[in-house]
């Protein structure tokens, strides 16, 4: 028997990336898969940061299947910089990003299987930046401390767990050079590297985890740069 034969896996983010690609190895392991998205999925398409959509979409995926397994908020917040974003992209991208899952979970809670659990897709941006991506930064902090909330307040209803990306290409190209030589894995990471993760922490085999925060990156967050050692150097600020 297939890991999740007959399970009820809920995707938000499905379209495309790394949230089609969990969608399909759920699918591989014999769960049915519920996909909300902006743009055309099989199963539904919703906005988000809509409360409408996300009940309409509740809705669908209890009245066809009564209870859900596998909740995994994958969709991806805006992102914006202080210097051109707006009041609207910084809501935007919070509701998306972090009142959706909250309210995913608050609809479904009442309908968890035994041995449930919720995965929620951060990045390593919840904790390290780039100038210009305070939206997204934002709604990646939001939903790691979202997350360890929620495991609490779960506690005996569903197993709550983050996954963080680092850098993964979901277009299908290929890096090499100094993009791969400077991940200390050396290579750029794909879609089934954090699909992989997700399955794990949905099995009974992530039984003893919740409340984590699991980094996925190829070690990028654990190496340390500084200018003149490891072969790294500072280039300075071409803009000055």
């Amino acid at each position: 028997m297939r890991q999740f034969e007959n399970k009820v896996a809920v995707v938000t983010g499905g379209a495309h990336g790394i949230g089609k690609c969990i969608c399909e190895r759920f699918a591989a392991e014999g769960a049915f898969v519920c996909t909300i998205d902006l743009n055309e999925t099989p199963y539904f398409r919703g906005d988000l940061s809509k409360e409408d959509d996300i009940r309409r979409f509740v809705q669908k995926v209890l009245d066809e299947y009564g209870h859900v397994d596998y909740l995994v908020n994958n969709a991806i917040p805006r992102m914006r910089g202080l210097t051109d974003g707006t009041a609207e992209d910084m809501d935007y991208a919070l509701k998306v990003g972090v009142t959706a899952p909250f309210l995913l979970t608050k609809l479904f809670r009442p309908h968890f299987a035994p041995g449930a659990a919720i995965v929620n897709i951060t990045s390593t941006r919840d904790s390290m930046s780039e100038p210009e991506t305070e939206t997204y930064a934002a709604a990646k902090g939001g939903i790691s401390a979202l997350t360890h909330a929620l495991a609490m307040t779960l506690a005996g209803v569903a197993r709550v767990n983050a996954v963080a990306p680092g850098w993964i290409e979901v277009n299908g190209e290929t890096h090499g050079g100094p993009d791969a030589e400077q991940h200390p894995v050396k290579r750029v990471g794909v879609p089934e590297d954090i699909a992989e993760t997700v399955l794990f922490l949905c099995s009974d085999k992530a039984g003893f985890i919740t409340g984590e925060n699991i980094r996925v990156d190829g070690g990028m967050t654990r190496q340390m740069v500084y200018h003149g050692d490891g072969g790294w150097s500072y280039a300075g600020d071409p803009a000055k």
